[in-house]
């Protein structure tokens, strides 16, 4: 009986079914990544008061989260390569549970760096890029679409957790609350357990044909050395051969790679500090409490319609074939709000930029994988998202704090929220000077290739009609009369030899 057509194949994306499952679960995962980091700022001030430390010294637990979460991409992408998303996320949901539990009895800020910034930091990162990664597993055709509603977990969580922290610092103050927050995180560990692996319904297609294979080499050598050579071989690879497996360093030959990587390490520099001492600055221009942890939830909700919408439109005819404009349009629309947060003197003027704020902020966090994914394609995309978080980790990691340092040193929050927008106005220029370039580019080499191959055709059509005439020409040419009438002669005579 033949075996079946699609034996050994890799099944494609299904474009749906068990993929919205997948994407609710990635919803929650992702946005407890994005969303957390934000959400304790409004901890902060009463953090600062209780260890008497200074605006930079308190932001450095958001940067080191925020880093961490970044920075440990190449572990996070790794660990997947290696053993699938379903436990990775699983691992960090309990790692996140565990940091923030042992925050809640920290005794100085430094234990706070330790188990707020590193632990629960990289337990994030285990739920960030898995299931950034299942998405482009699962889906092809509709992947902006639910790259949009998967980021759309971020805004969702951020509105929930403002009032909510507000609501558990009120009652049980900022210890009771980490230890309530380190119980609300062990919920990534269900959404992780929903990231069924795409590829386990082909598992009993692949075996026979593996064993096959296995016992054809087996009968074709006559010893076992080949197998003893190969075990060798492999155990003699060096550490860097071995990490080039799960990480293609070759990306960094990849123009388009190259140019995403430059304006997302430079846009990183002030994308999450305005976030971070949003409410902080409402308290400081004597915003209640309430009042002021309710921006983040107005940023939130924008956020959260911004997002799948972003999806739709990133998903049309007329934007996808060019989302990389409107990636850039989208962070200098971002630094723009920024530029202009200074000139709300009150809370309304804040109200109405927490609204700007969070379209801005959703249009680009619903692009920020998908446009990475169409510049590298889905098979090169895991190791891209690890590379590229290590390379944004610094940035992110010194934004806040920078942020912080100009606020200590004015005292005036208008000079850090300057700095951020100018940041990122430079980096939405620079991606779209540099993404203009990089789609000529590719016109130009796509013409030569064209170019090349007609050359190819027509050259080879060239010789078969030269072969052609040759041939003919040998065949009835006039002017080898002569040499065929010698040769006859010669037949003649050794003929007659032979008959003598």
């Amino acid at each position: 009986m033949p075996p079946p057509a699609n034996a050994g194949r890799a099944p494609g994306p299904p474009d749906g079914g068990w993929g919205w499952v997948v994407v609710f679960g990635a919803f929650v995962s992702i946005g407890f990544a994005y969303a957390f980091p934000k959400g304790i700022a409004i901890f902060y001030k009463e953090i600062q008061d209780f260890f008497g430390t200074s605006y930079s010294e308190i932001a450095w637990v958001s940067s080191i989260m925020l880093a961490t979460t970044y920075g440990a991409g190449p572990i996070s992408s790794i660990l997947v390569n290696r053993y699938g998303s379903r436990p990775v996320v699983i691992f960090g949901g309990l790692l996140c549970g565990i940091g923030m539990v042992s925050a809640a009895f920290c005794t100085s800020i430094l234990q706070l760096y330790i188990c707020v910034g590193f632990i629960t930091g990289f337990g994030l990162a285990l739920n960030l890029q898995p299931s950034v990664i299942i998405i482009g597993k699962y889906f092809l055709k509709r992947r902006p679409i639910a790259n949009g509603l998967a980021m759309a977990g971020s805004p969702v969580m951020l509105c929930t957790l403002a009032p909510l922290n507000q609501f558990l610092f009120d009652n049980f103050g900022w210890r009771g609350s980490f230890l309530i927050l380190g119980a609300i995180l062990l919920n990534c560990c269900v959404a992780g357990a929903l990231f069924r692996p795409i590829k386990a319904a082909t598992a009993s297609v692949k075996t026979p044909k593996e064993e096959v294979t296995k016992d054809a080499m087996e009968m074709n050598s006559p010893t076992n050395v080949p197998v003893e050579i190969k075990t060798e071989e492999e155990g003699g690879k060096d550490c860097c051969e071995k990490i080039n497996q799960y990480l293609d360093f070759s990306l960094f030959k990849h123009r388009g790679f190259l140019i995403y990587l430059i304006g997302n390490v430079l846009m990183f520099l002030g994308f999450f500090a305005p976030i971070v001492f949003l409410a902080p600055y409402a308290k400081h221009i004597g915003i209640d409490e309430y009042s002021s942890a309710f921006l983040l939830s107005i940023l939130a909700i924008v956020d959260m319609i911004a997002r799948p919408t972003t999806g739709i439109v990133a998903n049309s005819k007329w934007v996808r074939p060019r989302i990389q404009y409107f990636f850039s349009f989208s962070i200098a629309f971002n630094g723009t709000c920024h530029l202009l947060c200074p000139l709300a003197s009150n809370y309304m003027g804040l109200v109405v930029y927490s609204i700007f704020f969070g379209l801005a902020f959703g249009m680009v966090c619903a692009m920020l994988f998908e446009t990475l994914m169409d510049l590298v394609g889905a098979a090169r995309f895991t190791s891209a998202v690890g590379l590229v978080t290590i390379a944004e980790c610094c940035t992110i990691l010194l934004g806040p704090p920078i942020g912080g340092t100009l606020i200590d040193t004015f005292g005036d929050y208008k000079y850090m929220f300057i700095k951020c927008g100018a940041v990122m106005v430079l980096a939405g220029t620079f991606l779209f000077i540099m993404n203009y370039y990089n789609y000529r580019m590719l016109a130009k080499e796509e013409k030569e290739r064209k170019a090349k191959e007609e050359d190819s055709k027509s050259v080879r059509t060239e010789n078969k009609g030269r072969n052609n005439w040759d041939k003919e020409t040998i065949q009835d040419g006039p002017e080898l009369e002569p040499l065929k009438e010698e040769l006859e002669g010669i037949k003649k005579e050794v003929n007659g030899t032979n008959e003598v």
